[in-house]
């Protein structure tokens, strides 16, 4: 039921303070030491962390970083504050924003809210990730709760959903694509945020449906409720349809892996360098996990996968931007946020 009382919090991953080292370096080691990230023993998380990956990764974060960043600041911030800014024209609640690594915190976020409405009925928390994975969705909701039941308030907490699927967010991303498909182009490639396989295996809840097939996506499932890989080929195979796009004209890939282990394949700056010798030439780019361009949009694809791509042998190669504040999208916001498309938290 809907309440005069209600505060809307657009929960995003976060970013650095700045592009110094240290910075990068503070930010990583809080993003990278999450159990939900890096699922390895705290020991060896903090070895692997503090005394590999941190120490050779925060140098080469921060020259990419100082590659995107604006006079504002940190895109992936500017963006969400801006979608924030959007959704309060839209519906009559005040709308605060998280991040789940460096600021503003979620206790924040709370306190805003709090301080706008002191009698405070029912938080609504937006995850700015339309698909589930431990590693995005699942932190993000958990994190909130940890902090909700730590400072003990009295309001309700609710959480959306992961809206892979949802009509609205499939109409916002295919009409948001619509333009740049009208246009020339040989391939639509959905380059999806990779996670470890074994991540999939670990919040599949029967423990035997996910990867144990090669069509274990397309076979209904249980597990397809927290399934990262079905829901990304779902949002992709909806979009497509709603583009009428020959299947030959689209496909997908996963991109920013980490370590050696096995990721979800393909990956992204692999089919990079192959396409070309396919015949494909002008290449279209749409990271549909992010809602909000950042890093792994602006620097990764944009920089550096549009370089491979070209070096390779392709002509043209454009990346579509995210969501942001893309008025189909500020709408779907808006109408969930309204009509209580929500869970319990």
């Amino acid at each position: 039921m809907a309440t005069s009382r209600r505060g809307i919090i657009l929960m995003n991953l976060g970013s650095p303070d700045s592009t110094a080292v240290k910075d990068v370096r503070k930010y990583l080691n809080e993003f990278l030491f999450d159990k939900r990230v890096i699922d390895y023993s705290w020991l060896f998380r903090k070895i692997l962390i503090q005394g590999i990956i941190v120490p050779r990764r925060a140098p080469k974060s921060a020259e990419a970083y100082q590659t995107i960043w604006t006079p504002e600041g940190s895109p992936l911030i500017v963006l969400t504050n801006q979608l924030a800014e959007k959704l309060r024209e839209q519906i009559p609640y005040p709308v605060a924003v998280s991040m789940r690594y460096g600021s503003p915190t979620m206790e924040s976020a709370f306190q805003e809210l709090l301080r706008k409405i002191p009698d405070l009925e029912e938080v609504i928390a937006v995850p700015l990730y339309p698909h589930y994975a431990m590693s995005s969705y699942e932190t993000a909701v958990e994190h909130a709760k940890e902090v909700y039941r730590r400072k003990k308030y009295k309001f309700r907490l609710k959480f959306i959903p992961p809206v892979y699927k949802q009509p609205e967010y499939i109409h916002a991303l295919t009409e948001h694509i619509r333009p740049w498909v009208e246009k020339d182009f040989d391939h639509l490639l959905f380059s999806f945020h990779g996670i470890p396989e074994r991540h999939l295996e670990k919040t599949d809840p029967t423990h035997q449906h996910c990867l144990r097939s090669s069509d274990c996506c397309s076979v209904y499932s249980t597990a397809h409720a927290t399934c990262y890989r079905h829901q990304c080929l779902t949002t992709m195979r909806l979009v497509a349809e709603g583009l009428n796009l020959p299947e030959d004209k689209f496909s997908f890939s996963f991109q920013s892996r980490l370590g050696r282990e096995e990721w979800l394949k393909p990956y992204t700056d692999y089919r990079f360098q192959d396409m070309p010798k396919e015949g494909i030439k002008k290449l279209l780019v749409i990271c549909p996990a992010f809602v909000s361009d950042c890093l792994e949009t602006l620097e990764e694809i944009a920089i550096r996968g549009k370089e491979s791509f070209l070096e390779s042998g392709g002509t043209e190669f454009e990346m579509i931007p995210c969501l942001n504040t893309d008025p189909l999208w500020v709408k779907a916001l808006a109408g969930w946020v309204g009509e209580g498309l929500t869970v319990d938290g």
